[in-house]
């Protein structure tokens, strides 16, 4: 049996090029740890307007140069550029066409707030034209690896309209969910539009939901295997409360679905090297945590006091991360001997609601809304716990970046949080944060003032935060459990 893959790995956003949110991350991560194990990793995904030439060195490729790619009535014509994944060997194909990618925002018009009407038309085109590229280039993929809705009409297009092609004969699918919310639901209307056949659009057909095309329940259908961003994430979204009306089409499915947990690269998230730190500290070293502190507090206008402990937040402001039941317990937060920091942007009620709280709790809350990269890793090293109140949480990444920090996760028992953070039991010592299950204020009080009631004891504050520290949660685990599945899929051909 083969030891290494041909693999190729297409995404909608890659890290550090273009970037929205978590996806971004684990697809500059995961195919660096792919090409340690010794595959031959590629990745491609679109050439955006915010992506500079310039800096990332991208460079023509002349046999890239308007390929032809036909999708319905229409061909466009298609150039791929090429470049390296920042400090890797690992090469990115950037799929150009100006009239539909060449905007500075990957999905919304940001002059509307909503997403681009061409949305469909635009990923359609980038799913054909990487199957073209791949073509053109002669290098054939034994898997081809897609990420969210975006890339999920690949498995669709060569299972219907590439069928007979010899050239993907062997080529297996594997479709990741990062986000079961987000499926690319579209009008009837793009049917003609993205060039699958009409019969897949019958009531019930692969294609077909709820009276509307979603491209997402085209790659379950249509994809080898699919996985999901943890195990617990896999189980939820085959059940009708996590589900989002995709849980009978993924419960069909379920000997084929899969939880692998996202890594953290601690390349980037490291007390010991974080370069955005002013202490660097490590869990045989806590002074630095203490300063980081102290920087923290002084930077966002908090008045700094040792015995006082401080709770970080970083997230979305929306109703998925748990800001309704937090903006219940808030009052009831605030009269607790603690500090808190929040940065982050989302939706507008809560922006309001939150700078309310500030302005009536100047000494105790600091609400930061904006993107924040620099705060962002100073709110990691300076809080002595982190908050994730999560309704749902597919993965989440930073309950396992604030480990490496020594600072305690308090989550709530879903998806990634549940396969990461073990609820701390006094009795035994054992856990690396506090956890609830019941999705209510009340709940998420009662986590933090036993959170708060360890911290006062010092000694066992210590142990508990270097106990996090030490835990491993390196891409290179999660990367072998890819290969793993990419063998398994492989070998089922």
């Amino acid at each position: 049996m083969r030891n290494s893959y041909n693999i190729l790995y297409v995404s909608p956003e890659v890290a550090p090029f273009a970037k929205t949110g978590g996806l971004a991350d684990v697809a500059g991560a995961l195919p660096k740890a792919l090409k340690d194990l010794g595959h031959d990793i590629r990745i491609m995904m679109p050439k955006y307007g915010c992506i500079s030439e310039r800096k990332y060195v991208l460079r023509e490729v002349i046999r890239l140069r308007e390929i032809p790619v036909r999708l319905g009535q229409r061909e466009y014509v298609v150039s791929a550029k090429s470049a390296f994944l920042p400090d890797s060997k690992v090469q990115v194909y950037f799929i150009d066409y100006p009239p539909y990618f060449d905007r500075d925002s990957l999905y919304v018009n940001p002059s509307t707030g909503k997403d681009w009407s061409d949305n469909p038309e635009r990923f359609a085109l980038f799913c054909r034209a990487v199957l073209e590229v791949l073509k053109v280039l002669h290098w054939q993929p034994d898997v081809i690896h897609c990420n969210d809705w975006q890339t999920a009409l690949i498995p669709a297009y060569l299972k219907t309209r590439l069928r007979e092609d010899a050239f993907f004969s062997r080529v297996s699918t594997l479709l990741t969910i990062h986000n079961l919310a987000y499926q690319g639901v579209f009008e009837p209307s793009v049917l003609e539009v993205i060039d699958l056949p009409q019969e897949l659009f019958l009531p019930g057909g692969p294609v077909e939901f709820f009276g509307k095309v979603n491209f997402l329940k085209a790659g379950i259908v249509y994809a080898d295997a699919i996985s999901t961003v943890s195990e617990k994430y896999a189980e939820e979204i085959q059940t009708e409360e996590f589900g989002a009306g995709l849980n009978g089409v993924l419960r069909r499915r379920a000997s084929d679905i899969h939880g692998i947990l996202n890594g953290a690269d601690y390349n980037v998230w490291n007390p010991e090297t974080d370069e955005f730190i002013p202490h660097k500290y490590s869990a045989s070293d806590l002074s630095g945590k203490q300063r980081n502190k102290e920087a923290l507090l002084t930077q966002v206008g908090l008045p700094y006091n040792p015995e006082v402990p401080v709770i970080g937040m970083i997230s979305r402001l929306a109703e998925q991360k748990g800001f309704d039941i937090l903006a219940e317990a808030m009052e009831r937060i605030m009269a607790m001997n603690v500090q808190m920091v929040l940065l982050g942007t989302g939706d507008p009620k809560y922006h309001k609601m939150f700078e309310k709280f500030a302005k009536k709790y100047p000494s105790k809350l600091s609400v930061n809304l904006r993107f924040d990269e620099p705060l962002a890793h100073l709110i990691e090293a300076g809080s002595d716990m982190f908050l994730m109140p999560s309704r749902y949480e597919p993965c989440g990444l930073n309950q396992i970046y604030s480990l490496r920090y020594g600072t305690i996760p308090i989550v709530r028992f879903t998806g990634g949080l549940a396969d990461t953070i073990q609820d701390y039991d006094p009795e035994t010592g054992r856990g690396n944060g506090f956890v609830f299950r019941d999705y209510n204020a009340e709940a998420l009080v009662e986590a933090i003032q036993r959170a708060l009631n360890v911290y006062q004891d010092r000694t066992t504050w210590t142990k508990l935060v270097k106990n996090a520290m030490r835990q491993d949660f390196s891409w290179s685990v999660s990367a072998k459990k890819y290969v793993a599945l990419y063998k398994k899929i492989i070998t089922s051909k």
